[in-house]
């Protein structure tokens, strides 16, 4: 399969390492060719420097035939946009990332059906996360490049506070599950053998929750 996927953003370089680990063909299109040399030796694809609403840019990604396109920058005006001059080259498959939820009907009405919605599907994610016993790590796109996942509170933390417990530097609590009830943390708020705590971090601690709350939390 011929993917083109317009947009160098965190979504799109994950799919297009994806695509190409699947033996798919791959051509990303991003406007800017700073974020596309900063990746070109890590992805074995095709680039392309541009905007990627503009008809020739599309053309010239669609090459002699295209399977999907996938439009997955940070800004729903210029998925839609995009969306909308894919169609009317040719691309039968047209695939676009939306963050607003009003914008959903807008989509429907051009006929667009396949529409990514992922800050609703992380949410969804961590919910199921904080409420398993499984911890599970969902990437949120953003500009310190959080991750989320849930811990189990071990016993030798009992009755601290969450600032008690020195989590490390580049972590953060944001919410806490007990007894199938979920509270937002702050530094006083009291912690109990058993409790699932929702966490933010960057990737570089990951580590050192693991070890502070055990690996098999």
């Amino acid at each position: 399969m011929r993917i083109v996927i317009v947009g160098a953003s965190g979504l799109g370089l994950a799919l297009a390492r994806e695509m190409l680990e699947n033996q798919h063909d791959v051509v990303l299109v991003d406007q800017s060719r700073e974020k596309l040399d900063s990746v070109s030796e890590r992805l074995d694809c095709g680039f392309i420097e541009g905007d990627g609403t503009l008809p020739q840019i599309l053309r010239d990604a669609y090459g002699d035939s295209a399977d999907a396109l996938i439009l997955l920058t940070n800004h729903d005006d210029v998925n839609i946009l995009a969306a909308v001059v894919g169609r009317s080259i040719g691309y039968e498959r047209v695939i676009l990332q939306i963050g607003r939820s009003e914008l959903m009907d807008v989509c429907e009405e051009l006929g667009f059906d396949e529409i990514v919605t992922p800050h609703a599907t992380v949410a969804r994610s961590i919910s199921r996360s904080i409420k398993s016993h499984s911890r599970v790590w969902a990437q949120i796109e953003s500009a310190e490049g959080l991750e989320f996942g849930s811990y189990i509170v071990p016993e030798d933390c009992d009755g601290e506070t969450l600032g008690g417990i020195d989590l490390p530097r580049g972590a953060r609590a944001v919410a806490r599950l007990r007894d199938d009830e979920t509270a937002q943390t702050g530094a006083e708020t009291t912690l109990a053998h058993g409790d699932r705590l929702l966490v933010a971090a960057i990737p570089d601690v990951r580590a050192k929750l693991d070890k502070m709350f055990g690996a098999d939390a």
